[in-house]
């Protein structure tokens, strides 16, 4: 007779590659969310019929609406030369300048020039130069990884157009000053509308800014207008002024980024962002973990004042605070088991703030990681782990899906967060799932919107209890036989 050995718990987080994830929407669906965020912009996709497809569907916009996107559709003269590209991309971008007069022209290249045989970062200079409307170039094609990543891509090229100091001092008009007619004086003064010396109207409070002497700091990700303003909020209550967001609501409005300026992310995947504000730009990115659920926002807020030197108030308190306001949430997932199955990069994110709610995270499958941009959110998992005494999940890199659903076959999770793909299949084997891409258009960062992210996550299990509760508990978990 032999005694099993119990299996040992890993002492740091384990990590895995496999061959592929092949069950992903392409990144050129970035445009649905990046057009509503630039209120004046105008993104031009140049692809295949396939692609036009694929946006007249997943986004839910018939073409003919008129939004602000636009399908250029490859034909076999494009693909074999007998069309001038230059003359093609002049006569629809003059068609955007006259339709709609858009700031910015963005092109969405959904292939490498060696396959659409259009080399868009060459024409795009000189045709800018011709309809005086500035075209940034963006390859958000299937070369990536993930989804999300067609963001990571414009924002990359958005963050070159962004002015030095210098160049916006150089924009800013000289404002003039107004002189009062003769006349105008001595009746102002009668009815007491005149204003007042500076002097007189300098407030105090104002001279006294709640501002600490820090660098300028930028924050890059496109998140709703209402994550915007809690996020800057958050931290003017520790003393620190956000300098700008890239993106900005109106293109006219990039910030400030100049050499020495400090940046820092708000989602988990915008690596090559940040790689291009730190090479190019010459910026100092702020290695932070992300403003996902309370404990994420508390690691971010207090990094953010670490590098600068300020000492963040309250956060115990406000952490507490949002954590006892989502107990109800909590009783219903403490205990249980989830699996992430990897699709649009906030896995990592996501697992940490799920093991702080009392989840065990059995595996965390996610299409692309950067070690290096990610490596305050993974040390923030792994003690998180140890806190709450749970074991390190292992991190599976370009997961193989064939091999992820035997895995989840025999670990029985209680939950799996997974692409679209995928949901129905597992449902239809007795597995409770829930869609990634919610996760993505939904808000989940800061203090604030802690319960919508468990709102997410429990809906599937509250269903499940409600049809339990009804009498239908053979169709939540009946096996089925494929």
């Amino acid at each position: 007779m032999t005694l099993a050995q119990a299996q040992p718990q890993p002492s740091a987080l384990e990590f895995d590659c496999d061959t592929g994830n092949y069950h992903t929407f392409c990144p050129i669906s970035c445009v649905a969310w990046l057009y509503q965020k630039i209120e004046d912009s105008f993104f031009l996709v140049i692809g295949t019929k396939t692609c036009g497809y694929f946006l007249q569907n997943a986004m839910g916009v018939m073409i003919f609406a008129e939004p602000r996107y636009a399908m250029a559709e490859l034909e076999e003269g494009d693909i074999s030369a007998q069309l001038n590209d230059y003359e093609e991309l002049k006569r629809l971008c003059e068609g955007i300048k006259r339709d709609r007069n858009p700031s910015v022209i963005v092109w969405i290249g959904t292939c490498t020039t060696e396959i659409i045989k259009m080399d868009l970062e060459g024409l795009a200079p000189r045709l800018e130069a011709e309809i005086g409307i500035p075209i940034v170039v963006a390859r958000a094609n299937g070369l990536d990884y993930a989804f999300t990543q067609g963001e990571d891509t414009v924002l990359a090229a958005m963050a070159q157009r962004c002015p030095t100091e210098a160049e916006a001092a150089a924009k800013q008009p000289a404002a003039p000053k107004a002189e009062p007619k003769e006349g105008q004086g001595g009746i102002q003064k009668l009815l007491g509308l005149g204003r007042k010396k500076a002097e007189e109207t300098a407030d105090p409070v104002a001279e006294d800014t709640p501002y600490h002497d820090h660098p300028p700091l930028v924050l890059f990700g496109s998140v709703p207008d209402p994550i915007v303003t809690q996020m800057t909020m958050e931290l003017k209550k520790q003393g620190i002024k956000v300098s700008g967001w890239l993106p900005t609501k109106l293109y006219t409005d990039l910030p400030t980024v100049d050499e020495g300026y400090y940046v820092a992310g708000i989602n988990p995947f915008l690596s090559r962002t940040a790689t291009t504000l730190m090479r190019r730009r010459k910026c100092k990115l702020i290695g932070a973990p992300f403003p996902i659920g309370p404990d994420g926002t508390r690691a971010w807020i207090e990094k953010i004042c670490s590098v600068f030197n300020i000492e963040p108030q309250g956060m115990d308190e406000r952490e507490a605070k949002i954590w006892e306001s989502v107990e109800d949430y909590l009783e219903i997932i403490r205990g249980k088991s989830v699996y992430f199955m990897g699709d649009n990069l906030l896995e990592i994110s996501l697992a940490r703030f799920l093991t702080r709610c009392g989840m065990t995270v059995q595996e965390i499958g996610i299409p692309y990681m950067d070690k290096r941009y990610q490596a305050a959110e993974l040390a923030l998992l792994e003690k998180t782990c140890n806190e709450m005494g749970q074991p390190l999940p292992k991190i599976t890199e370009k997961p193989d899906n064939y091999n992820q659903i035997q895995r989840i076959q025999e670990l029985h999770p209680d939950l799996v967060i997974t692409g679209m793909a995928h949901a129905n299949p597992l449902e239809a084997r007795g597995i409770s799932t829930k869609w990634s891409v919610e996760f993505t258009f939904a808000q989940i960062h800061g203090f604030g919107n802690t319960r919508d992210i468990l709102e997410l996550v429990t809906r599937p299990l509250r269903r499940n209890n409600n049809l339990k509760d009804l009498g239908w508990e053979k169709l939540v978990k009946e096996k089925a036989k494929v």
